[in-house]
């Protein structure tokens, strides 16, 4: 691996400062814990008490994290049947799910887009932030929204956030479940969970997770069908290391999908409306996508260090078939729209092996936290298209019918992009206790970024070398009062492109943050207040299609922006869980005026859990999610502010079987459900019921 520039430097300062500090030793996570009324001694620690250090690298509850922190359980998204990625984030304070098409989804925190994800802690690349395709969530046991610059976590980043996905891994003992699922809009869905011990003393382990669902949609058209699968296998090579290994497969299928979203112009400047069943697409059209990811890790205990070494390797396909509609339409005669079909591939292939350093040392006669790491990660994305021989031109009137338009001929598969993308990175996180009610957090990344290839007949050859630093300070008024402050700088490259195809430079910036955190009731209850501000220089904007071949196009922009959030998570009482939150935002231009309007200046989402004090088998819930008005200013379309509500209400039969039923949209809201780009109507009033068996 080549590592020159401040990159080089950071290693040298990092390697040669930090190894004389470590005195004391962490203790081990490898433990003997009796599982048989002692009869046999199992080799289990590492498994029961496994812990996320995907804020900051070291090992921190959130109330003394100097960030913001939310936490999706299982348990959420299970209780409001959110099984796929899209409505268990729309679950989280602060973040919101931008569904502006049937199969391309953006997550934004903040008003930006979050364009980072890790996996367990591990730094995946995400490109555009745009998440194609319908992923599940039965694999995960929680997700984790960092909100705020994460260049501590990846290297990369801006003022959005990161998004980490925590995987289920086996567990102590022989366990499973079943549910079967029926649902409005003919939705099927059934998924199974096992997990096992492998081995006569249980220290191996294995799990299997699988998932098949179909259904059809609101919208006119519009099928889906899912399957999914993970396995993982978990346990001890010796006393002092552990090793896992994981595979998981998603086959998902669309019929009848948008590409791009409603035109809602009329021709005279009003806003038209349409029924929430409204679609521009054509039954040829089709969206497919195959997602793969393995991964492999080994974690290593050398008397006061941990040492764990992960591998990723992650594939995706997503051929399509599509149509796009553009336009303002006749509100006489519903005439005046034009389309444009598009055949694509898209082929994307990663490989990120990360080894990172963990451990405890000793100054001034206090103990303290130290990671160290490096990775590298390295992907292709090769994009081919065929030409359309026909389809383009006038539509009929609309809403028309999803024969209207018969499928093009289509041309050769020629390449339209092959892009490789490397970052190679060092990073470094310390945890300085400078007394018992005050601490500080600091790291930095060191990356090297090159990205070279063919895009649209151009050349790109980008190499880059940045160093990001972090610094955060915790105080704690009181055992249960902590006070903090944060800064990061922002460093993001971009993947969208000028008039001429070339990508914009990256975005670069600084991001503060400060607030307070409070446990209550015996620490069952945590309250999170903060206030962010950030400026960022070069941030991609729309700027508008180019004729030659209808791809968007972009140019840079700066902007501030500020605000707060305040989150209330935990248990009010015996019987009373609650998940309130509420984010309040402000974002303007070089010119002072308000700008990226489609993101909501204020929002509160929240979750009710209830189990009833006279019928403990019985649990009722109500969530959901209020946004103000929204708008795009390109298309000069509004949302007003609107409240979405869901319920459930879940009755255990007995130790082994339980029936849930649940409700979304309980009000039948009418609304637009993203104007990032001019998304579509959201589903009207729809349920499920869901029986489970636990084994």
């Amino acid at each position: 691996m080549k590592i020159k520039g401040p990159f080089a430097l950071a290693v040298a300062l990092f390697v040669s400062g930090f190894p004389a500090l470590a005195q004391e030793s962490v203790q081990q996570t490898t433990e003997s814990e009796a599982l048989e009324e002692g009869e046999k001694l199992y080799i289990v620690g590492v498994r029961l008490d496994r812990s996320s250090k995907g804020a900051t690298g070291l090992n921190m509850e959130i109330n003394e994290t100097p960030q913001s922190i939310s936490v999706i359980s299982d348990d959420l998204i299970e209780s409001f049947a959110a099984n796929n990625l899209n409505d268990a984030l729309k679950l989280a304070t602060g973040l919101t799910v931008e569904e502006w098409e049937t199969n391309r989804t953006n997550y934004t925190s903040r008003g930006f887009d979050i364009k980072n994800t890790q996996i367990d802690g591990v730094g995946m690349p995400n490109n555009w932030g745009i998440v194609t395709g319908t992923m599940e969530s039965y694999g995960f046991k929680e997700i984790e929204v960092i909100r705020g610059a994460n260049g501590l976590l990846t290297g990369v980043g801006n003022a959005a956030g990161t998004i980490n996905y925590i995987r289920k891994r086996p567990t102590n003992k022989n366990e499973g479940e079943v549910g079967i699922s029926l649902g409005s809009y003919n939705q099927k869905r059934v998924q199974a969970d096992y997990s096992a011990l492998i081995t006569g003393s249980g220290s191996w382990a294995a799990r299997i997770i699988a998932v098949a669902e179909d259904s059809e949609s609101h919208l006119k058209g519009l099928s889906n069908d899912r399957s999914f699968v993970y396995g993982v296998v978990d346990g001890q090579l010796t006393n002092h290391s552990t090793l896992t290994l994981g595979y998981s497969y998603q086959d998902a299928n669309s019929n009848g999908n948008l590409w791009g979203g409603l035109v809602l112009n009329y021709s005279d400047g009003t806003q038209a409306e349409f029924d929430t069943s409204a679609s521009t697409a054509q039954q040829w059209t089709q969206w497919d996508t195959e997602n793969q990811s393995g991964f492999i890790e080994y974690t290593q205990v050398l008397k006061d260090w941990e040492i764990k070494v992960t591998y990723n390797k992650q594939k995706s396909e997503d051929p399509s078939k599509l149509f796009y509609v553009y336009g303002a339409i006749d509100q006489d005669t519903g005439l005046g729209l034009s389309g444009w079909p598009g055949n694509y591939e898209d082929e994307f292939d990663a490989d990120l092996f990360d080894i990172s350093l963990y451990g405890e040392y000793s100054l001034f006669g206090l103990q303290h936290e130290l990671n160290l790491g490096i990775s590298d990660s390295n992907s292709t994305n090769l994009s081919y298209n065929r030409a359309a021989l026909s389809g383009f031109g006038a539509t009929p009137a609309f809403p028309y019918s999803m024969d209207a338009i018969p499928e093009p001929l289509w041309g050769e598969r020629t390449l339209y992009s092959n892009i490789d993308v490397s970052l190679k990175r060092f990073f470094g996180s310390t945890k300085i206790n400078l007394s018992e009610s005050l601490f500080v957090v600091a790291g930095f990344n060191a990356i090297d970024f090159t990205r070279e290839g063919l895009n649209s007949g151009v050349v790109i050859e980008n190499d880059e070398s940045e160093i990001s630093p972090y610094v955060g300070i915790t105080y704690s008024i009181t055992q249960d009062i902590n006070t903090y402050i944060s800064y990061s700088d922002i460093y993001q490259p971009q993947e969208q492109y000028d008039f001429d195809g070339y990508f914009l430079d990256p975005t670069k910036g600084i991001n503060f943050e400060a607030g307070a955190k409070a446990r209550w009731l015996d620490g069952d209850l945590l309250t999170t207040f903060a206030y962010f501000t950030a400026e960022q220089e070069n941030l991609s904007e729309y700027a508008g299609i180019r004729p030659s071949d209808g791809r968007s196009y972009y140019q840079g922009t700066n902007v501030d922006s500020q605000g707060i959030e305040i989150e209330v998570v935990g248990q009010l009482s015996e019987n009373l869980n609650a998940v309130i939150g509420f984010t309040k935002i402000d974002i303007k231009d070089d010119a002072g005026e308000n700008t990226r309007l489609w993101s909501p200046r204020n929002s509160l989402n929240f979750s009710l859990d209830y189990q009833l004090p006279q019928y403990s088998n019985i649990n009722i819930g109500i969530g959901g999610k209020w946004q103000s008005d929204i708008k795009n200013t390109e298309y000069n379309i509004k949302q007003d502010g609107y409240l979405l509500v869901n319920a459930y209400a879940r009755w255990h039969i007995n130790a082994d079987t339980k029936i849930q039923a649940n409700i979304k949209n309980l009000t039948d809201e009418k609304y637009i459900n993203s104007l990032y780009n001019v998304g579509y109507y959201g589903a009207p009033l729809n349920g499920t019921v869901t029986l489970t068996y636990s084994f």
